[in-house]
């Protein structure tokens, strides 16, 4: 009887084990969390700051100068207010914003910024740049502006390939926004990739009309390149 009692005493402390375990596995998982939270404190403040009259509250909390950012939350309140200053809505394919690893990219079909085979701004262009220039002078993040061709060649004598294009156009969207809207130089860069890095198959009509564009890139803030810099190095560490 003394063995079978001592036997079910022995079970049913057998769950302090598990959960020890459990809360060693807990304390561990926040320990690396808290390693890799660390941030530039000016550049979040300055994010926040920005963003905060838009989406409601600009306070955040800040313990020791650390914490945990989700680089999907800092992307997708860009993407919203882009998306309302813009009025994209689905409906329009000429105008289009995606996330990726770099950040939030505005996609802008040539038929709205240029006439065909040329690299000077329509007139209808600057309402759209207006709008979308109070929200990028708003936020502390860099901005990249990429131009992109089909794959059909041009040769002419103003731009001898579709590479000279593609960097025309770049430079005259960025050009606009430094001249009218007081940009900072410093704050912006110009690319131009002529047909080498198209969103679809140059197949059809339809797909290089997709692939003739150019991409305002709002990169990762300081904030999300840290921490995801950090979560690289423990990957790799792994």
């Amino acid at each position: 009887m003394k063995k079978k009692v001592l036997n079910e005493h022995i079970n049913q402390d057998r769950w302090l084990l598990t959960y020890a375990d459990l809360i060693t596995l807990l304390l561990g998982l926040f320990v690396i969390l808290y390693a890799m939270s660390n941030i530039d404190k000016k550049k979040y403040s300055q994010w926040v700051a920005a963003f905060g009259g838009e989406f409601g509250s600009g306070k955040v909390e800040m313990e020791s100068g650390s914490t945990i950012i989700s680089t999907m939350t800092e992307q997708l309140r860009v993407e919203k207010l882009l998306k309302q200053v813009l009025e994209i809505d689905g409906k329009n394919s000429s105008l289009s914003i995606s996330i990726d690893e770099r950040g939030v990219t505005i996609h802008i079909q040539e038929e709205l910024l240029f006439p065909s085979g040329e690299a000077k701004l329509k007139g209808s262009s600057y309402k759209m740049l207006d709008s979308l220039s109070s929200v990028l002078r708003k936020i502390p993040n860099d901005i990249r502006i990429e131009g992109h061709t089909d794959n059909l060649p041009i040769a002419t004598a103003e731009f001898p390939s579709n590479w000279h294009l593609s960097v025309s156009r770049a430079m005259n969207t960025g050009y606009y926004l430094i001249k009218n809207h007081y940009f900072n130089p410093e704050k912006l860069s110009v690319v131009g990739y002529g047909e080498s890095k198209p969103i679809v198959a140059n197949t059809t009509e339809n797909n290089r009309k997709l692939n003739r564009r150019v991409d305002i890139v709002v990169l990762m803030s300081q904030v999300t390149q840290t921490l995801n810099v950090q979560r690289q190095q423990a990957m790799q560490g792994e």
